[in-house]
């Protein structure tokens, strides 16, 4: 049962674009997002309208100019993100031609990533799988070149993960001069290299942590990232972790993946407590992801920058957007500043 207070059906997806250092791109992919128009058909699917000031939100825009990409927090009723996210990428497909595009991080895609997370106690991950997929079919017949492989509760009925998936279609080595002729799309045209291939999906909640280390040796970044991974023997639950160079650094970065709360350790945990569908699960807090890697990058004398966090947990992006539908800020991200721990 959802606490009074909350709004039903709410969703959010971490939009990944391969465009940062553009802002005006990135702005109108965001204004794009939060312009959905009220029908008919919206309203009968969606509740509490009369409650809320605005229809969607976008609680946060990261970017990253030595990377260029950008990560969008949107976040609506499931049945007006699906609409939010599809408007955002037409438009990111318009603005972003990925043979043009060069950048420190792996994609395929000119919009790179289109993960659907479930943030209402009554929204659970086969819907937001269902949603996923309509948004991929949808753009693939309006967005004639675009296409796309499936993860997660989209990915009927194998659901892959993400990291699976993308070993598969070759993500990890995706950078300017792929050859998007020998990719393997499930929906929409043959990989082209002005749209590439899209990853879209949906699973429990993903954040990320990026701790940058000061050193220029890549190899380094790489050992550590390798000793934090969940699936290292002795790594950090729910963390997936690369290594980047990365403004004369490198960067760890991780996607911190949630986790049933009987697999974590006292003390290196964000427990969620808020009645949402994750009250079962638990993330590696960035304290305790920022302290392993300044131990391992400590036994070569090497220090921390610094800690980046992208985006929120689900409780807080849960709160933030019901604060921000109700009190009209669909352009909540203009109110954020990049969150750092030093």
């Amino acid at each position: 049962m959802m606490s009074r207070g909350t709004i039903s059906k709410l969703a959010a997806c971490l939009l990944n674009i391969s465009e940062a250092r553009n802002a005006q791109v990135v702005e109108t992919i965001a204004n794009a997002a939060v312009s959905v128009k009220e029908t008919e058909d919206l309203a009968s699917k969606t509740h509490q309208g009369s409650e809320l000031a605005c229809r969607s939100t976008v609680l946060n825009i990261f970017r990253d100019y030595d990377y260029n990409r950008s990560v969008l927090t949107i976040v609506a009723q499931l049945p007006v993100l699906q609409h939010c996210v599809y408007n955002a990428c037409v438009h990111a497909y318009h603005n972003i031609d990925l043979s043009e595009q060069h950048g420190g991080h792996p994609r395929l895609g000119a919009v790179d990533l289109i993960p659907i997370y479930p943030l209402s106690s009554d929204v659970s991950l086969e819907e937001c799988g269902n949603v996923a997929n309509e948004i991929a079919k949808t753009l693939a017949k309006d967005v004639r070149g675009s296409s796309f492989f499936l993860f997660g509760t989209a990915d009927h009925p194998k659901h892959r993960g993400l990291v699976q998936r993308r070993k598969e279609v070759g993500w990890f080595a995706g950078k300017h001069g792929v050859q998007y002729d020998k990719l393997q799309q499930d929906l929409g045209a043959n990989p082209s290299t002005r749209y590439g291939l899209t990853g879209v999906g949906a699973s429990p909640y993903v954040t990320n942590c990026n701790v940058t280390i000061a050193t220029q040796d890549v190899q380094f970044g790489h050992q550590i990232a390798q000793c934090i991974r969940a699936s290292t023997p002795g790594g950090l639950p729910g963390i997936q972790a690369m290594a980047f160079a990365h403004e004369g650094n490198v960067e760890i970065a991780c996607n911190v993946e949630s986790f049933l709360k009987e697999k974590s350790n006292t003390g290196e945990c964000l427990e969620n407590k808020s009645g949402t569908i994750y009250d079962h699960y638990s993330y590696t807090s960035a304290e305790v992801i920022e302290n392993k890697v300044r131990t391992l990058a400590s036994e070569r004398g090497v220090d921390i920058i610094g800690t980046a966090l992208i985006g929120f947990t689900p409780d807080q992006a849960l709160n933030l957007a019901i604060k921000a539908l109700r009190s009209e800020q669909s352009e909540y991200w203009k109110t954020r500043t990049d969150v750092r721990m030093m």
